[in-house]
């Protein structure tokens, strides 16, 4: 398998793993950004406003005393520890296990309703500015239509390709929500990049060298393009959270 090849199932694997993830990661940024204290700029930003208003000339004085009370300054929110890497993973791990793992006695139905809609909201603009991408790229290398349509039949039967593999990969536990699994993780994006080498070869009978070159240079890569459009959605469920993943 050629290092290219290797590259383009790492980079497809990166991308859905991603897409996954932005749903708990702005929710967790969310949360940080509502617990912190100003920012300095802020501040900063607010300093010649009141440096302005100490500066006015003090408002006429009344027929009556009236005695002064210094104004208690503001107590700042305590800044929240900061969380270590290692705790951080660990927590992350914990959340998609509830996220994309099977609730106790979840069935399919139940899953899919909870999980599909989430996957497709979160591909919905990347695969908006994929299309967008492929559209100016066969524009620039002069693809016909006749030619494009050729290449989405070839990429049906890659897709059911990629989702047999993908079910199989997560029916044995090689990519589990349940647990960190590295080197299985690595295995999979090893033979999704020879299925998307495979592509490559399919798309080389479709299109000439020139074009397939030109819309490299146009900056449009085929395993990006691939890994995002797959239909993701149509993947079985996991299996139940094996008894060895359950948290302590």
């Amino acid at each position: 398998m050629s290092a290219a090849t290797r590259l383009l199932g790492a980079t497809t694997v990166a991308g859905l793993a991603l897409s996954l993830w932005l749903y708990l990661d702005n929710r967790s940024l969310r949360g940080q950004l509502a617990a912190r204290p100003p920012a300095p700029a802020q501040l900063a930003a607010a300093a010649p406003a009141t440096a302005a208003r100490s500066a006015l000339p003090p408002p006429p004085r009344t027929t009556g005393w009236v005695p002064r009370v210094p104004a208690a300054e503001p107590a700042l929110p305590e800044q929240p520890p900061a969380e270590a890497r290692m705790d951080r993973r660990a927590r992350k791990t914990d959340e998609l296990a509830v996220m994309f793992g099977r609730a106790d006695g979840e069935t399919d139905d139940e899953y899919k309703a909870r999980i599909l809609p989430l996957i497709s909201a979160g591909l919905l603009v990347p695969r908006m500015r994929a299309d967008e991408q492929r559209k100016i790229a066969e524009d620039k290398a002069h693809v016909t239509p006749e030619q494009s349509g050729k290449l989405d039949k070839a990429f049906a039967k890659i897709y059911s390709d990629v989702l047999d593999f993908t079910n199989k990969a997560v029916s044995d536990g090689q990519v589990s929500p349940y647990e960190r699994n590295v080197s299985g993780w690595l295995e999979y994006a090893g033979g999704l990049g020879g299925i998307l080498g495979d592509a490559n070869g399919q798309i080389g009978k479709i299109l000439d060298p020139s074009q397939v070159r030109t819309m490299y240079d146009a900056g449009f890569e085929w395993g990006e393009y691939l890994g995002v459009k797959a239909p993701w959605e149509q993947l079985r469920p996991p299996p139940p959270r094996p008894r060895s993943a359950e948290p302590l």
